[in-house]
């Protein structure tokens, strides 16, 4: 009898009360102890109320039905496809959508659309590989900052080379915990490479000259990444390194004369198709047995050879290997000692190595000097607060 009343009602009423009401008698369906019979009357109503020429009255009843598991099915997909500021409220909320509808409606191509879905409270891999491979830049960013969303891999690599040139979606990526070391990489390789384009386009510096800055800093990055890292996550680091050219003689240089073995190593492992434990082999081998035919089959250039060479033995000479703090600083005292021991050689060939090892050691010194600083500043802080509790 109510349901037969508000039918009559509301081929009058005006938008805004028709909407209040949509909402009371959504809610009392999913609410109220009716009737088998006055529960059959209500979703008639309720789907009829989809026709209402009125935007508000079907945003009322999305509001009303959308996080309930116990809306007439029928009521929600229809909602679901309906204008955006409609659709979005269910897409957003509705545990009743299948993976398949929200792909499809992904699909679309409407940008609310995709940010809410973006935003559900749980998003599948699949549904996540559909934003990632189609949605705009404002859905990616939304399902980035949404740690609750399940992504493998691929999605990510897709999003960080889609928008990855863009700070809040590069910001958002890297705040993810499940983030891989190759997609972590590759975000830091598209900044850099933005940040020079940038100065460059800004005239600040000539093209080939900031592009040179930032591979440095995309390098240096690179080793921090891989020093903060997991043993067992560096070979897809490794892998992604080389498949992208980034896998240079200098970066392998920088990441020994920092320290980090373990980059080495497993750098050595890809570039020689060699077994792990044979290359570790050679490469703990105090007398060097082996390590030069290593080096050659791993395709890197011969007049760096006695830096890396030198650089292997001092760090077994000095205790570094296995070291892991501090293992994305540059080691001054091994820069020094790599870089005389190349100067004393025949020049030539070995010129552009000797440029880079004294960049190096001019960079270590200056990491140095600013790390002898900060303790300085940070013991003086101390003695004064000391100070002060004395008095």
């Amino acid at each position: 009898m109510i349901v037969r009343q508000f039918l009559q009602w509301v081929r009058t009423a005006p938008a805004s009360e028709r909407a209040d009401a949509t909402s009371a008698l959504a809610r009392a369906y999913l609410y109220s102890n009716l009737s088998s019979d006055d529960r059959a009357a209500a979703e008639g109503a309720m789907i009829m109320l989809l026709d209402d020429v009125s935007p508000l009255v079907r945003c009322a009843l999305a509001e009303a039905l959308a996080g309930s598991d116990k809306a007439p099915p029928a009521v929600i997909h229809s909602l679901a496809w309906d204008q955006p500021e409609v659709a979005a409220i269910v897409l957003a909320r509705s545990p009743l959508l299948l993976d398949a509808d929200l792909v499809e409606l992904t699909a679309r191509g409407v940008p609310a659309l995709q940010v809410a879905i973006a935003r559900r409270p749980h998003v599948p891999c699949s549904v996540s590989a559909a934003i990632a491979e189609v949605g705009c830049a404002e859905a990616c960013l939304a399902l980035a900052k949404n740690h609750a969303a399940e992504m493998v891999p691929f999605s990510m690599d897709r999003i960080a080379a889609r928008f990855g040139h863009l700070a809040a979606v590069r910001n958002a990526m890297l705040d993810r915990p499940d983030l891989p070391l190759p997609t972590r990489q590759a975000l830091v390789a598209k900044l850099s490479l933005t940040l020079a384009e940038f100065v460059a386009a800004k005239v600040w510096l000539p093209k080939e000259r900031a592009r040179h800055i930032a591979k440095e800093a995309c390098e240096k990055a690179t080793v921090t990444i891989a020093a903060a890292s997991p043993q067992n996550e560096l070979r897809a680091l490794v892998r992604h390194l080389r498949n992208s050219g980034q896998l240079t003689a200098g970066l392998l240089l920088r990441a020994l004369l920092c320290g980090n073995f373990a980059l080495f190593e497993e750098a050595m492992v890809e570039l020689s198709e060699l077994s792990p434990k044979r290359v570790a082999a050679i490469l703990h081998d105090r007398y060097g047995n082996g390590f030069r035919a290593l080096y050659d089959r791993a395709g890197l250039p011969s007049a760096a050879y006695p830096a890396f060479r030198e650089a292997v033995q001092a760090m077994q000479e000095d205790g570094f290997v296995g070291e892991e703090q501090h293992a994305s600083r540059l080691k001054r005292r091994i820069v020094e000692r790599v870089l005389t021991r190349c100067e004393g050689g025949a020049l030539g060939e070995i010129e552009p190595l000797l440029t880079l090892l004294r960049r190096f050691a001019a960079e270590a010194a200056r990491e140095e000097a600013r790390a002898l600083c900060e303790e300085l500043l940070t013991a003086c802080g101390r003695l004064a607060a000391d100070e002060r509790f004395a008095a």
